[in-house]
């Protein structure tokens, strides 16, 4: 049996508008299907978009317009391992634009109520090696994830 695995996200209505956000930040994304509904199924107007198969890094994910009966939930998050500071800050900004939340610890919620996390490859070398207790109690301090700050940590 060869089974596919994706995560599906939950969207009242702009699922599309979110996607397409999505796939323009991350090289190796696009959308690869986009499903509407019909009006048999009652549940939207014909032709609205209903699910949308997407790739996001690579990664294959799925969104729909399901409603206003869930939401979106910190409980499940996108994490992005970033190669740099640069990259870091570029993505924290455009997921942190038009009304998005800072969280802690590189955590945050974009528009739609996405949570992301958006930890540098460093961060997570740092969090892990021998000098891991100097650079915790620096990282509970972050928002954003700066490098520089837990680099020095973890030389102190």
């Amino acid at each position: 049996m060869n089974a596919t695995v994706k995560t599906c996200f939950w969207f009242d209505n702009q699922a599309m508008e979110a996607v397409d956000f999505y796939v323009s930040l991350l090289p190796d994304s696009r959308i690869d299907a986009v499903s509407h509904y019909v009006a048999e199924q009652g549940m939207a107007p014909a032709g609205t978009v209903l699910a949308i198969d997407f790739t996001l890094a690579g990664t294959p994910m799925q969104a729909i317009n399901g409603g206003p009966a869930f939401t979106l939930t910190e409980a499940a998050s996108i994490s992005i391992a970033t190669r740099d500071q640069a990259e870091t800050d570029r993505l924290w900004d455009a997921l942190l634009a038009n009304g998005g939340l800072p969280s802690q610890c590189g955590w945050l919620k974009d528009r739609w109520g996405m949570s992301w996390q958006v930890v540098p490859e460093r961060a997570a070398e740092l969090l892990a090696g021998p000098q891991a207790g100097k650079v915790w109690p620096v990282f509970f301090t972050m928002s954003r994830i700066e490098i520089a700050p837990l680099e020095d940590a973890a030389a102190a």
